[in-house]
């Protein structure tokens, strides 16, 4: 089956191709086109001879239909997904996150797609009403990237109620591990730790996160998609366990054997309004409709993440807070 992955040379994507591939699917890869024909991740990707490479924009019509030609299924993960620099240009997010989805819905109902995954947030949620958070709880839009998340969500179950187009919403929530941007928690830890800080800049400490390593969120997404149902649904993906941020730090700093104290940077402070205080997944549909397993542990996911920033910290720049 050949398969096309929006976005693909982003952090969970390049992951998502990767796997892909090892299962045996033939892939073509869409990233954002850019003057140095730099396919992100992908560039230092094992699989890299092994896919096509299409350089486009999610927000151009006629450029999605093109790369779909002859595909049978989309994974859709092309997004602008930083929710600080959606306060500074929400216009961008509502073009790239809503019409590029409605792109790929419109160009997979014209050519007769079999399946079409829209990647979610458990941000739409915003802060839990009740915990765990099913695929029932209110979503809320305490941010513009999540505002438009949630329009997104919502034009993708249309098509599926309105054309029949076999849609499946996956709904990760807060993911982690090797090449994920610095805007992350996790890797903004580690790298500053790495770089020999002794005061972190960080942002509010309390909020609580149900993280998932990267190779496990993979796997839900390949589950979902192998599953007879799940069609015109949204499915979670979670480990049904929460940490708070100041918790997290702890752990780290302990893996790296460092004591640090932490600083309040105010640039990474959510408005009061804005901040989403809890997330804790119920990932039941998911364990009863697939076959998935993590197979990481939250010890041995924020392990193998420090191992890898250790090799690749040259790739980032923890003085800087980038939004």
């Amino acid at each position: 089956m050949k398969l096309l992955i929006t976005g693909a040379g982003g952090f969970i994507s390049s992951h998502l191709t990767e796997l892909l591939i090892k299962e045996g699917y033939d892939v073509k890869a869409f990233v954002r086109y850019n003057s140095k024909n730099n396919w992100g991740w992908l560039e230092s990707s094992f699989v890299k001879n092994d896919i096509e490479v299409i350089t486009g924009d999610i927000r151009d019509f006629d450029c999605v239909s093109n790369a779909l030609k002859d595909c049978e299924a989309v994974f859709h993960l092309a997004a602008l997904i930083g929710i600080p620099y959606s306060y500074i240009s929400p216009k961008a997010y509502i073009e790239t996150n809503i019409t590029g989805t409605y792109n790929v819905l419109q160009a997979s109902k014209e050519l007769g797609l079999k399946q079409v995954l829209v990647t979610s947030t458990s941000e739409t949620y915003g802060t839990a009403q009740y915990v765990p958070i099913d695929e029932n709880h209110p979503m809320v839009g305490q941010s513009p990237y999540s505002a438009t998340k949630i329009a997104a969500d919502q034009l993708a179950i249309s098509y599926y109620r309105s054309f029949n187009l076999p849609v499946k919403i996956v709904r990760p929530f807060n993911t982690y591990g090797p090449r994920q941007s610095a805007r992350a928690i996790i890797p903004t830890v580690i790298s500053q730790l790495l770089s020999g800080k002794e005061k972190l800049s960080l942002g509010n400490l309390t909020p609580t996160r149900d993280l998932t390593y990267v190779k496990d969120t993979c796997k839900g997404f390949l589950e979902i998609f192998k599953s007879e149902k799940l069609f015109g649904e949204i499915t979670n993906i979670g480990m049904g366990q929460e940490i708070n941020v100041g918790e997290l730090v702890k752990k780290i700093s302990s893996f790296m054997s460092l004591k640090v104290k932490i600083e309040e940077d105010t640039m990474r402070v959510r408005p009061e309004n804005s901040e989403v205080e809890r997330l804790l997944c119920n990932n039941n549909k998911l364990i009863t409709n697939t076959n998935w397993k993590p197979d990481y542990d939250l010890d041995k996911g924020i392990n193998e993440t420090i191992e890898w920033l250790k090799n690749h910290i040259d790739l980032y720049k923890p003085d800087i807070y980038n939004v």
